[in-house]
């Protein structure tokens, strides 16, 4: 028997773009029209924003983690895993539906990851929340679009911007690091994060842990 794609919900980012929750037998994937944004089947480099991350952040003691987009919770619970219990974690997701599927027909993969005392769920925009802090963050995670610029809602754009790294850099505590995941290389962004004070190095991973699957980037900035 054929297993069909059934289309599970829909969801809208705030002044943004349709997304669409769809299953194939056990596994799901979320949609941006015909676009996959995300999918249970191919999660190696969303894990690996948070677990390369911490490894490079070391042994530090309470570790505040900023993460921007809950999406299917890869990057939350890697980072759970590696994280110490003194260690807390603020998850930015302005998508009510998207919390909605991972406590309704997604919680089997969520695994009570949204119930973790380390966690707080916050429905506001990642922006703002990094414009507010000062030296408030040791990590700061972005996986809210597919590359750096706005995708999901134009207004992500400044994320990516000169002043929106700025921002992120007084947000960060003194060798902080800012992450963020890309579907695609961009030179350009790499010169942005440099010339706002940033020390960077590049990762090409897989979006499979065999070494397969589509080709991801990630971006460690650290703050000096």
């Amino acid at each position: 028997m054929i297993e069909r794609d059934v289309l599970v919900g829909v969801g809208h980012v705030p002044d943004g773009v349709e997304l669409r929750l769809v299953q194939h037998g056990d596994g799901f994937t979320i949609l941006l029209e015909d676009n996959e944004l995300m999918s249970t089947e191919a999660s190696a480099s969303e894990e690996a924003l948070a677990t390369m991350t911490c490894e490079r952040l070391g042994n530090r003691e309470a570790i505040q983690m900023l993460i921007g987009g809950y999406g299917m919770g890869f990057t939350l619970r890697a980072a759970l895993a590696a994280l110490r219990d003194d260690a807390s974690v603020c998850v930015a997701e302005i998508v009510p539906e998207i919390i909605e599927w991972a406590l309704g027909p997604m919680r089997q993969i969520t695994a009570g990851c949204l119930d973790d005392p380390r966690v707080m769920l916050v429905d506001e925009d990642v922006a703002t929340l990094i414009r507010a802090a000062r030296d408030g963050y040791d990590a700061i995670l972005l996986d809210v679009d597919n590359g750096p610029e706005g995708l999901t809602r134009r207004q992500n754009d400044g994320l990516y911007s000169e002043r929106g790294l700025r921002e992120a850099m007084w947000a960060l505590r003194p060798g902080g690091i800012l992450a963020v995941w890309s579907a695609w290389p961009d030179p350009a962004f790499t010169q942005r994060l440099e010339e706002a004070g940033f020390t960077v190095s590049t990762s090409a991973l897989t979006s499979l842990p065999n070494g397969e699957g589509y080709d991801h980037v990630i971006w460690f900035a650290r703050k000096p």
